[in-house]
């Protein structure tokens, strides 16, 4: 390329260069419009082509070639963890619905469904949403115009019906992003555990479905898009009234509030997550990763056996029938807990809950914050925008009763704890234990969770079990002498083992004193084996010679 500038030239050379010379060149004016053009036609030609490759920046090749390349790597980890057979999940639904649909296993079914207090909780739950929801699409279409013959009426019972709908889905938003974001932490860590708790969550039977890792992120995002669109439709109802609501985006929010969850069932049942797969190949790989899995834990348990601090396997004992750790008015033997249970109720909820493997501390302490809190503050601020003083009453009391019933979440917790490790159960409410653990949470939850903490410091989870804890066995059997030292004890005058003479007085085989001298001397590695000897042919009158028992005698049955 060569420039002018004041009569001097500056060349470039190919590879870069530029070489400056000081001689000057005369050009003429139609030689530098000539060398003008040219350059103009330079720079046209590198914009026309630099334009294309801005586009190209703005395309997502790059992103998407990222993703596809983390998806890969991530499947690769996925294949190597080991998921259930899937015929054994098959076949508790074969007998149901192998020819025909049987009644009667579906109503032992549902019964079964509706007895948990989640489940039941749930149902209510939707029935108020229906109710809701038909009485507001009656007013919508004029069905209730002979009944409500005023449009103030109508209006009126559009928002407050509208409201009530807004605060029910609400809450079930509130309910289910903790675990939603959860869900979402498994998945950007995807470790091996993380992997089997999202697949019994996410993939049909809990088995390894192909690029499992990308369809469940797509699930994920969607369920926690439903929860913020959700947010921003509640902010819009308790923010504006109904006339100067903006319509565009109240539509906008219900169609990301509807279509996301919706979108997101239909990706799981018609994508891989939803079918079943005969993977011969992962069999393959779970069994080389278990091998594998099985070397970690040997390592693991060698660790242990190295310091003392880690726990031995085989000094635990399993503790078939449990017991509950004092009564529930026992709040007061340990004090430490007592404050804590009074006033840092949900953290040690979920440390607890944590300890017995159901579930993450942080999404406990969430949700039960948000059962225990939320409904009030949601019912409180839906009944702001209704101007009927008696239907405003009636949201805020239904908030605070719904607070009040948040305790349950503790009761159906306590439920699951008791079924798991075989606790004695309370039957004090109609003969049910399940409805004993709910009023009890419901009358005194403070002390019902003193008592499960108690209990859970009583013993050792191991693998979902109640284990004793070490050195605390208080009906071991004493130690009993040797038969050597009773011969030598109903031998007045003899020498003792010890080498020392000394009476059937001075040495008693019941004497916990003598006996275990006797023997801390006895097995002593000090001891000659000359000194043997001459206990052996000072004894001389038995022919024979019989090995002495153990020292210490073990227990034959460790369990109650």
């Amino acid at each position: 390329m060569v420039s002018v500038d004041n009569g001097k030239d500056e060349i470039e050379e190919p590879n870069g260069n530029k070489v400056n010379d000081a001689a000057s060149i005369d050009i003429s004016t139609s030689g530098r419009t000539l060398v003008g053009d040219e350059n103009s036609q330079k720079k046209f030609r590198s914009t026309l082509g630099f334009i294309p490759n801005r586009i190209n920046l703005l395309k997502f090749g790059s992103a998407s070639a990222k993703f596809k390349r983390l998806a890969t790597e991530k499947d690769q980890i996925s294949q190597g963890v080991p998921s259930p057979s899937s015929l054994r999940l098959r076949e508790r639904f074969s007998g149901m619905f192998a020819k025909k649909l049987d009644w009667g296993s579906l109503k032992k079914m549902s019964v079964e469904w509706i007895r948990d207090p989640m489940n039941m909780a749930l149902f209510v739950w939707i029935l108020c949403v229906a109710v809701s929801g038909a009485i507001l699409f009656l007013v919508m279409t004029g069905m209730l115009n002979a009944v409500m013959p005023r449009k103030s009426q109508r209006n009126s019972w559009f928002e407050v019906n509208n409201q009530i709908l807004n605060a029910l889905f609400t809450l079930m938003c509130l309910y289910q992003h903790p675990k939603r974001c959860y869900h979402l932490v498994l998945l950007c860590r995807w470790s091996p555990q993380d992997i089997s708790k999202l697949r019994k969550v996410y993939c049909k039977n809990g088995t390894y479905k192909p690029h499992e890792w990308a369809h469940m992120m797509v699930v994920i995002i969607l369920l926690n898009l439903n929860c913020f669109a959700q947010y921003a439709l509640c902010g819009l109802n308790w923010g504006y009234k109904r006339s100067d609501r903006p319509a565009i985006g109240v539509g906008i929010c219900i169609s990301f509030a509807i279509g996301a969850p919706a979108v997101a069932g239909l990706y799981s049942i018609l994508s891989p997550l939803g079918k079943d797969y005969n993977s011969q190949m992962d069999e393959e790989a779970q069994v080389e990763d278990s091998v594998a899995q099985r070397q970690d834990q040997l390592r693991v348990k060698s660790f242990q056996k190295k310091y003392s601090f880690a726990s031995r396997q085989q000094q635990r004992v399993i503790e078939s029938r449990p017991q509950w750790s004092g009564g529930i008015l026992d709040i007061w033997n340990d004090i430490s807990q007592a404050y804590l249970s009074l006033f840092c109720t949900f953290c040690v909820f979920g440390w607890n809950m944590e300890r017995l493997g159901f579930g993450n501390m942080y999404v406990h302490i969430a949700t039960f914050m948000l059962f225990c809190m939320a409904p009030f503050w949601i019912f409180t601020l839906a009944a702001v925008n209704i101007e009927n003083d008696t239907v405003r009453q009636a949201l805020v009391a239904t908030g605070i009763i719904l607070c009040f019933f948040g305790a349950l979440y503790g009761g159906f917790w306590r439920i699951q704890m008791r079924k798991r490790f075989n606790l004695p159960s309370y039957n004090f409410c109609f003969g049910k234990p399940s409805a004993s653990d709910c009023t009890l949470w419901l009358c005194c939850c403070w002390c019902s969770l003193a008592q499960e903490v108690r209990t859970a410091n009583s013993y050792d989870i191991v693998e979902d079990k109640l284990c004793r804890k070490e050195g605390s066995y208080s009906d071991q059997q004493p130690m009993s002498p040797l038969p050597r030292e009773d011969v030598a004890s109903s031998k007045s005058g003899t020498s003792s083992p010890l080498g020392n003479n000394s009476s059937p007085s001075m040495i008693k085989p019941s004497s916990p004193l003598s006996s275990s001298s006797f023997l801390k001397e006895y097995r002593s590695p000090e001891r000659p084996l000359s000194t043997v000897k001459e206990e052996l042919s000072e004894r001389g009158k038995d022919d024979t010679m019989n090995p002495p028992t153990p020292p210490l005698i073990k227990r034959e049955s460790l369990s109650p």
